[in-house]
């Protein structure tokens, strides 16, 4: 059973929402819901860095081949168990569905709100409703949870990829991380419409020289 994981990044997947960590030397492929996911990236957590996850471990006769799942914060992992009680929601289905923070979620189950929870990935209005009628007045202390407050999905950062492409690129030539970071930022606002890393990387350069 693996309940905690402090390590550093080795690789980094938005797409599927996984990460590789290495501790001590072994790589733990994670699970990562969305709204974790989100809370690194503003946090500028990116590979080589450093991270504490509190997992959620689980393998079963039908899904031999465990699972782990990431979270941030131990109050994370226990509402991602109380979603697990409702019928029909299985551990796959849970972690992909939680976009928004746990308070939101907590909020409009508390509040009978499945507007809001049918707008989690697979979830539908048959499930909200029994999302409602499982856990409403067991989520209260969730929904006063002071957290990030995601209530909403933001559009997709089209160049998510070529900034770590450059980014990388900018390391390897000597650059702190953070230096690099802020540069490459920097150039895709100065260039909203860069095709690929080379012509982003140009505009890093190109702003440099100005």
């Amino acid at each position: 059973m693996i309940n905690y994981l402090k390590g550093v990044i080795r690789r980094i997947n938005r797409e599927e929402g996984r990460v590789v960590v290495d501790v001590s030397g072994v790589g733990y492929e994670v699970l990562l819901p969305y709204f974790v996911m989100r809370a690194l990236q503003e946090g500028e957590r990116e590979e080589g860095d450093e991270v504490e996850l509190e997992i959620y471990y689980h393998a079963s006769e039908r899904q031999p081949r465990p699972a782990l799942i990431g979270f941030k914060k131990e109050y994370e992992r226990s509402f991602f168990e109380k979603l697990l009680l409702v019928e029909g929601v299985g551990v796959n289905t849970a972690a992909r569905a939680l976009v928004f923070s746990v308070s939101t979620i907590a909020r409009a189950i508390e509040e009978g709100d499945t507007g809001l929870l049918v707008q989690m990935p697979g979830i539908g209005k048959r499930t909200a409703d029994k999302m409602v009628a499982t856990l409403k007045g067991k989520v209260a202390e969730w929904a006063l949870l002071k957290d990030e407050g995601y209530a909403s999905v933001p559009p997709p950062d089209v160049h998510a990829d070529l900034k770590g492409e450059v980014m990388k690129v900018l390391v390897n030539l000597g650059y702190r991380r953070a230096e690099a970071r802020e540069r490459v930022e920097a150039a895709a606002r100065a260039s909203p419409a860069a095709r690929d890393s080379q012509e982003l990387l140009r505009e890093v350069f190109r702003l440099e020289r100005e």
